[in-house]
């Protein structure tokens, strides 16, 4: 799998697309924004003469969602100037996703952002207009490189982005019981499971640690000395990489993929060599990374839950929703449509254009069931970190 090309969300407005069914996005942008906050009043805070600040938002997709952390950005900065009773400084905003991304999509909201903008400098009698203040930018390229110059950045932001790998982990070639596991390699499956062989788990944490090592080491060298990022991912809470919370939906997606390969509607051997390059990590390995890979403090990390249709959950009063059989199966349909405009431009140069609407339909009705037995949820782990040195 090329993941260069394919790893985009569903392009345009359309009813398959990622701006149509982003909304579990934008809740976890929300659910970060306090320590978001904390992180900027500190940067301005410590940075007090900068007339300049440079914001990368890493991952943006497509859609509202692009722009949304950016305006939370710009607004709570606006709004400690003018507590701090200091001139707002210029922003330089600068937009990152791989090449694939619709970014001609993303520039149609453009104009509707700098209006919002000037009308908040007209409310505040501050300086932050489209052509005046504010200067945004697309950057295309994979984050797990370089993009920006040297010490250009004062603060990066990314958001649902770094549970994605820079490339499908291939398994280890092991002898299990005088079998090579690399010919049985995650048969079945699409992410690691129960039943996956050690070997897959070991592959896709290396992976992401390899990964999560060359993010950090990039934005060290582009980073001013104390400047600070914001990272919120889809993570685990527990040492098993199998847990339900991280990789469940995968499972039922393989699931819908077996059903069809059982009626000859796609071959089992492509399930077999297909991969999600994506690994939900713990708390405890992102801060293994951080600390080994030594650019980097941990200034906060926090975890949060989220239900599978991006609604916020108390811990302490978690329980199992109970719901109609009917109110299931709408849920599962919605949360289908929100995993096919992730997953569907990985999927479909692997099984075909023309399965598609059958295998989300089945994927549909297989988590609508699911639903109606169990209350699933995703971890959201929240990180700011500062920039040392």
């Amino acid at each position: 799998m090329e993941v260069m090309r394919v790893l985009h969300m569903n392009k345009g407005n359309g009813e398959n697309s990622y701006a149509k069914n982003s909304t579990a996005q934008r809740n976890i942008i929300s659910l970060g924004r306090r320590v978001m906050d904390e992180a900027l009043k500190k940067l301005m805070i410590s940075n007090a003469e900068i007339s300049s600040i440079g914001i990368a938002d890493l991952g943006c997709s497509t859609g509202p969602n692009s722009l949304f952390s950016i305006s939370n950005i710009i607004d709570t900065i606006q709004n400690l100037c003018s507590d701090l009773d200091r001139p707002v400084p210029e922003f330089r905003v600068s937009l990152n996703d791989l090449p694939s991304n619709d970014f001609n999509h993303l520039f149609a909201f453009l104009a509707e952002f700098y209006n919002r903008l000037n009308s908040k400098k007209e409310g505040l009698g501050l300086g932050c207009g489209g052509g005046e203040s504010c200067f945004v930018s697309v950057v295309p390229g994979t984050f797990h490189g370089r993009l920006f110059p040297r010490r250009s950045l004062h603060f990066v932001h990314s958001s649902s982005s770094l549970h994605w790998l820079s490339q499908a982990p291939c398994g280890e070639a092991e002898k299990e019981d005088g079998v090579n596991s690399a010919q049985l390699y995650n048969v079945g499956k699409i992410y690691i499971s129960k039943t996956s062989p050690k070997s897959a788990h070991k592959a896709y944490a290396l992976q992401f640690q390899t990964d999560f090592s060359a993010f950090l080491e990039s934005r060290s060298k582009e980073l001013v000395p104390g400047g600070r990022m914001f990272l919120s991912l889809l993570g685990r809470s527990t040492q098993d990489p199998t847990t339900d919370e991280s990789c469940y939906q995968w499972e039922l997606l393989a699931q819908a993929l077996i059903s069809m390969a059982k009626e000859g509607i796609i071959e089992e051997e492509k399930i077999n060599a297909f991969n999600i390059p994506y690994y939900a990590a713990s708390s405890e390995e992102l801060t293994m990374v951080i600390e080994k890979e030594g650019s980097f403090s941990i200034d906060r990390l926090e975890i949060s839950r989220i239900d599978w249709e991006g609604k916020s959950i108390n811990e302490e009063s978690y329980d199992l929703v109970v719901r109609s059989k009917p109110e299931s199966l709408a849920s599962g349909r919605r949360f289908s449509n929100t995993i096919r405009a992730v997953a569907e431009p990985m999927l479909e140069p692997m099984f075909g254009e023309n399965v598609m609407d059958e295998l989300f339909e089945r994927y549909a009705k297989i988590v609508g069931e699911y639903l109606y037995v169990s209350s699933p949820r995703f971890v959201i782990i929240i990180l700011s970190l500062v920039r040392t040195g």
